[in-house]
C-alpha cells in the first residue's frame, strides 16, 4: 500500500543504506550522537566494531533511525578520532582502554597498553598482585568485617596482618597464638614473590579498597602488652569512615 511506503520506519532506511557507497552512519551511543561513515566504522575488518556494520547490522536502532549502541558514549569521540586519523587518546585512558576492549579494536588496544597508565597497571602492579595470595578475596573480606562493624558508627577498623617471606608468616601467626585476639578479625596479605615492599602492597590495598567507593586510610597497629615482636612489623589498622 502507498501508505506503508510513506511511513517506512526509519530504522529500514539507514540499514538499506548501508550497500551504498561510503555511506553517511548515525550512531547513538548511550545517548550520544555521532555522525561518520561506514567505511570509519569498519576500518579494522577483525573488529567487534567492524562486524556490527558487515552485512546486515546487528544492531538496534533509535527512534530518530540512528544505529543505537549500549555503551558509554562519552570515550565513543576517542574510539572515532582514532579511526579518522590513528590519534591516540591522551585523555581518559583507562575508560577509552575498556572500551577499545569492548570494540575489539586490536591496534588500539595495543597502543594504549604501551602508555605509562595501562602499562604501569596491567604490568606492573597487577602481575604483582597476581603473586600475592587470595588479595581480591581478602579485600572484599575486609569490607565484609568493616561493614558488619559500621552499625551506629562512624567509624570502623580491620585489622590487616601484611607478612612478605616465609619466615615472617611463621612469627606472625606464632605472634598471632600467643595473643587473646577471639573478638578480632585479622585479614592477612602474603607472603609473595616480588620486588614490591609491604607498603607498596598497603598502598594497593588502599588504592583498591578506595575504588569501590569507600574512604579509608591506614596506620601501624599497635598490639596489646604481650605481643612478642614490633607490631608494626607486620600489623596495620584500616579505618573506614562512613559519614
Amino acid at each position: 500500500m502507498s501508505i506503508s511506503s510513506e511511513h517506512k520506519p526509519l530504522g529500514k532506511q539507514v540499514t538499506s543504506s548501508l550497500h551504498t557507497l561510503s555511506p553517511i552512519v548515525e550512531l547513538n551511543v548511550g545517548g550520544e550522537m555521532y555522525t561518520t561513515t561506514l567505511s570509519t566504522l569498519k576500518k579494522h575488518p577483525g573488529s567487534k566494531l567492524a562486524e556490527m556494520f558487515t552485512g546486515q547490522p546487528k544492531l538496534r536502532t533509535d527512534s530518530e533511525g540512528r544505529f543505537f549502541i549500549d555503551r558509554p558514549g562519552t570515550y565513543f569521540k576517542y574510539i572515532l578520532e582514532y579511526l579518522r586519523s590513528n590519534q591516540v587518546p591522551t585523555q581518559c585512558i583507562q575508560d577509552v582502554y575498556k572500551e577499545a576492549l569492548f570494540y575489539d579494536i586490536e591496534p588500539l588496544i595495543k597502543q594504549l597498553e604501551d602508555s605509562p597508565q595501562i602499562f604501569g597497571e596491567l604490568v606492573a602492579r597487577k602481575q604483582f598482585l597476581a603473586r600475592v595470595p587470595n588479595y581480591s578475596e581478602n579485600i572484599e573480606l575486609m569490607i565484609r568485617i568493616a561493614r558488619a562493624e559500621a552499625v551506629a558508627s562512624r567509624r570502623s577498623s580491620v585489622i590487616v596482618c601484611v607478612v612478605r617471606t616465609e619466615e615472617d608468616a611463621a612469627r606472625c601467626q606464632d605472634a598471632l597464638s600467643s595473643l587473646d585476639m577471639d573478638k578480632k578479625s585479622v585479614v592477612k596479605f602474603g607472603p609473595w614473590k616480588a620486588a614490591p615492599s609491604i607498603s607498596d602492597l598497603l598502598d594497593c590495598i588502599q588504592m583498591d579498597v578506595e575504588a569501590k567507593g569507600y574512604k579509608i586510610a591506614f596506620q601501624p597497629h599497635v598490639a596489646e602488652k604481650g605481643f612478642r615482636f614490633k607490631s608494626h612489623d607486620f600489623f596495620y589498622r584500616f579505618l573506614f569512615t562512613w559519614w
